[in-house]
């Protein structure tokens, strides 16, 4: 998308946050208004939701999601359809809606007021849920779907650990495998481990406990069946030990580093790394987050799924607020700015 283009009287313009260089901030502008192409639809947009990596792409952080400036950053949108284009089954104009739909590569974000999405990108939006709880949910929810149910196949009977249960994935994760029939564990700190514990899972501290006292307790010695990994680093060395013998899986989001494999080879288990980003990046893959969102939206009205959400309240000219609470740890729970009424 050109964010430079030279408006006439008659173009219809848009309000928009906008990156010009890497480490400043997202200023206030006025940009032309998108229209939708064929397999699109126009979504005006009412939430954006902030997620860690829209502050380490604003810094220039983040080069795995190959920013072009000048860009409008914001992953995760809601909103309503205001255009649909040809092609286009199954959305119409008044819809409400919400997907993980930009804010890296080529494509425009949610930060603005209007938005061209690929409907590949977006599910009906949650009859239960207001606007500022859609637009928390997508990136978090298809990160977490993608390592529990396509990759470790999470189900009755399992024991899973999530490391960072009450973190913006991680207490997603904790719900869907909740959900599932799985008993959950999943460890924290502070104030966390009450979340975690309101949601349903065993809380662990892991400053106070150490991974073979948990794992002796939560599994007998045996190991978890998923082990699911927010954090990277040291703690997903430590999830190689901790793993069921043969059967065990272990996913992580954060798998970056360089790690020793044996540990799990020991075992005979099982890795798998997620890049919720590639479907956005290289146009592959895109229908299988839609997908996601429709079964996620199933499960928040069904009562299975709920994100936590920050009681910050942001607007496009008070962004760099919103990344400051994300960047600061002042948030408690998912940071979304309102975007239009």
């Amino acid at each position: 998308m050109n964010l430079s283009p030279a408006l006439s009287s008659d173009t219809p313009t848009m309000n928009a946050a906008v990156l010009h260089e890497f480490g400043s901030g997202l200023t206030l502008g006025s940009l032309a208004r998108p229209t939708a192409a064929p397999g699109e639809v126009v979504v005006r947009v009412a939430a954006s939701g902030v997620n860690p990596l829209d502050t380490k792409i604003r810094v220039g952080n983040a080069a795995h999601a190959q920013v072009t400036l000048p860009a409008v950053l914001g992953i995760d949108l809601a909103g309503v359809v205001t255009e649909v284009g040809a092609g286009v089954t199954g959305f119409a104009v008044g819809d409400e809606v919400f997907g993980m739909t930009g804010g890296v590569g080529a494509v425009q974000g949610s930060l603005a007021e209007y938005a061209a999405v690929d409907v590949d990108l977006l599910a009906h939006k949650p009859a239960r849920s207001s606007m500022s709880e859609a637009a928390a949910l997508p990136l978090s929810v298809i990160t977490a779907w993608e390592g529990l149910v396509d990759r470790a196949s999470v189900r009755e009977g399992h024991r899973v650990l999530v490391h960072g249960g009450a973190g913006g994935v991680g207490h997603v994760a904790v719900q869907i495998a909740l959900a599932r029939g799985a008993t959950v564990f999943a460890t924290e700190s502070g104030t966390g481990l009450e979340t975690v514990r309101g949601l349903g899972a065993q809380p662990i501290d892991y400053r106070t406990t150490p991974v073979e006292d948990y794992v002796a307790s939560a599994t007998d010695g045996e190991g978890f069946d998923v082990i699911f990994d927010t954090i990277g680093g040291r703690t997903l060395d430590q999830s190689f030990g901790a793993v069921r013998r043969y059967t065990g899986h272990v996913v992580s989001i954060l798998g970056w580093g360089t790690h020793s494999l044996a540990p799990l080879s020991f075992r005979g288990a099982t890795y798998s790394g997620v890049f919720t980003l590639l479907p956005l990046l290289t146009g592959s893959g895109r229908a299988h987050h839609g997908q996601i969102l429709r079964a996620a939206a199933a499960m928040v009205d069904a009562g299975q799924l709920t994100p936590i959400v920050d009681s910050g309240t942001y607007d496009l000219s008070s962004v760099m607020g919103a990344h400051a609470a994300v960047e600061n740890g002042t948030a408690r729970g998912k940071v979304v700015v309102s975007v239009s009424g």
